[in-house]
């Protein structure tokens, strides 16, 4: 075994990338640092020249023959795409980043096509902003890499795929393309939506309201902020998975709201209450660092709004030998004052909060009783 710390790629083939918003330009960027080919293409001469000039990859040239192709295009061109690309690399393998999977399946299949060459993946990774500007090379690290395949799915047309997410830092795991899209409506598609719908009543608030905005409203909203035209084309390809969740959802808030219109009324209480409870639980399934189902412990460090202060915080933590698992910013308004919400594992959250205070760090959100 070699000493060299820098290991051989997965990915030894040349890769085109077809699409060069967030998706495509993060995997080229990704598969870049590690030594591999990559050509690019996109409609859009200026977004080809943004992804070429930020290092995503080279233009692709006629005498060019990829073994790999990955579509990042949107969800309402992405079938049309798959198609071509098929037809014009004969000797590569196909396959596309998109984050809807059954219907572009169904138009191939419905025009006769032959998809052993084809295998859908979805890297379950993104920021709300598109564009090569966003990218990262590192975006995919720890992430779910959903690939769709059949059982005339050829083991190297597999191989190429789970070689991308691999070297990319991803975990491939197999899905159909009906299940992942049932998963991904309520794990990313309606929290889109509902993010949107909470967002939206802000524009009805007076600004004295707004000013009051906290960690909360910031958390709940984050998502809000993202590209409408790509988020109708999601939707609307994945319209009856949403529609399904968002009418139990529609439930659970018809029953709220009659809940909480009359307060006293028997079983009110209880109504609220069983909500809140089962959103306890429902939170405590979500994974955490690594893919594990850990929860963290929080609390609030004061931080002076100057130069250097986040950088002596963070030196501090790495100085007490605690490992911070997850980092939140907020500022308070009107004063010269940030709050540091950080997360590490429960056993230790006393050593790190007592380290910080003996170095004269302020913490709030902290109980001792929690020691």
């Amino acid at each position: 075994m070699t000493s060299d710390s820098k290991l051989a790629s997965r990915v030894n083939h040349h890769v085109h990338i077809i699409g060069t918003g967030l998706l495509g330009a993060s995997i080229g960027l990704g598969l870049r640092e590690h030594g591999t080919e990559v050509t690019l293409e996109d409609i859009s001469p200026a977004a080809l020249d943004l992804a070429i000039d930020y290092g995503a990859g080279r233009r692709l040239t006629p005498e060019d023959k990829p073994a790999l192709v990955i579509i990042a295009t949107p969800p309402d061109v992405v079938g049309e795409v798959i198609a071509q690309a098929l037809k014009r690399f004969p000797e590569a393998y196909v396959t596309d980043v998109t984050s809807v999977k059954l219907a572009p399946y169904r138009q191939l299949l419905d025009r006769g096509i032959n998809l052993d060459r084809y295998v859908g993946s979805h890297p379950m990774a993104g920021r709300e902003r598109g564009s090569a500007v966003m990218a990262r090379a590192d975006m995919f690290v720890g992430r779910p890499w959903v690939i769709c395949r059949d059982a005339k799915t050829p083991a190297a047309a597999l191989a190429a795929v789970e070689s991308v997410a691999l070297q990319l830092g991803a975990t491939p795991t197999e899905w159909d393309p009906a299940q992942h899209d049932q998963a991904v409506a309520l794990v990313s598609h309606v929290p889109q939506l509902t993010a949107s719908l909470l967002a939206a009543q802000l524009n009805r608030a007076a600004e004295q309201h707004i000013a009051l905005a906290g960690g909360g409203i910031r958390d709940t909203t984050r998502i809000a902020d993202s590209d409408p035209q790509l988020w109708v084309q999601i939707l609307g390809a994945n319209s009856e998975a949403v529609a399904a969740i968002l009418r139990q959802l529609r439930s659970d808030l018809d029953n709220t709201i009659t809940a909480l219109t009359d307060t006293d009324a028997q079983g009110a209480k209880k109504t609220i209450a069983e909500l809140l409870t089962a959103g306890n639980a429902g939170v405590r399934r979500l994974p955490g660092k690594h893919g594990s189902a850990a929860r963290f412990t929080s609390f609030t460090v004061i931080v002076d709004d100057t130069p250097g202060q986040l950088a002596r915080l963070l030196t501090d933590l790495g100085e007490l030998q605690i490992n911070m698992e997850d980092l939140r910013l907020e500022h308070s308004p009107g004063a010269q004052i940030g709050f540091a919400e950080v997360s590490v594992l429960p056993e230790v959250a006393a050593a790190a909060v007592n380290g910080l205070q003996e170095l004269g760090w302020r913490i709030l959100d902290w109980s001792r009783d929690e020691q």
